[in-house]
């Protein structure tokens, strides 16, 4: 009760929670990239099964933050510097990330009668797209925990600002889906998000910090720049329109 009326505690608490929802922003476009293949009713429960991992995830290593921290220590040391175990699953979550992504846009490129020729019955597709979800969920939820341990001093305001996060991506996850399914452009500039976070991931498992604020605030003004497009193209198609009907 002495932390609903703490000030401190509250400033915290929002803070964690613009934090972890800014961090979300990376789970909730794989998200919507990884299944985008799958039916409406496949994608729809993959998507609420992942955030729903997400949240398990999350709270589980904020309930062994001294385990958490733990995977800081260095493990060993290559070429002057040290690697830790959270190094290592960055390095390989990053890499990941980026074949992932290369994938992705190489089927985009191929076109749809490739993607036809290698497709895959729904059941292995799904299951598939989970231990994609599973990965990555578990990747994102050390990140971003290590990252929020120094905002807070008790384990409450914590898991209350996940909850509050988690609940926004899945109030968000889907009208971002649908957004990139009406609008394909757009889903090559996801791809190219989720490839700069793999390389940010990676370059931050070798000891190369790169500010996140740098990443979003590139992909702001790409996903800006994208709106305005979307914006002259529709514009474009009612003119055309309007002169046929005239």
């Amino acid at each position: 009760m002495e932390l609903l009326t703490d000030p401190a505690a509250w400033a915290s608490f929002i803070a964690l929670c613009a934090l972890e929802i800014v961090l979300g922003i990376d789970n909730v476009i794989f998200l919507s990239i990884v299944t985008e293949k799958l039916p409406e009713q496949e994608a729809r429960r993959a998507r609420q099964l992942g955030l729903f991992l997400a949240l398990v995830f999350r709270v589980l290593l904020l309930l062994t933050i001294s385990w958490v921290i733990g995977l800081t220590w260095p493990l060993f040391t290559l070429f002057g510097n040290g690697f830790s175990i959270r190094d290592l699953i960055l390095i390989a979550g990053g890499l990941f990330l980026i074949i992932k992504a290369t994938q992705e846009v190489h089927a985009e490129i191929a076109g749809d009668e490739e993607a036809a020729a290698t497709a895959t019955p729904v059941s292995n597709t799904f299951r598939s797209v989970v231990m994609q979800i599973v990965l990555i969920d578990a990747i994102f939820s050390i990140d971003s925990i290590i990252t929020a341990v120094g905002m807070a001093d008790h384990v409450e305001i914590m898991i209350a600002a996940v909850v509050v996060a988690i609940g926004v991506m899945y109030v968000a996850a889907e009208p971002v889906a649908k957004f990139i399914e009406r609008n394909p452009s757009t889903k090559m500039l996801a791809l190219n998000f989720l490839m700069v976070i793999g390389v940010a991931l990676v370059a931050d498992g070798f000891g190369f910090h790169i500010p996140r604020a740098y990443i979003y605030s590139a992909m702001a003004f790409a996903a800006l720049t994208e709106f305005f497009n979307l914006m002259a193209v529709r514009r474009k198609r009612y003119r055309r329109r309007d002169v046929l009907k005239r």
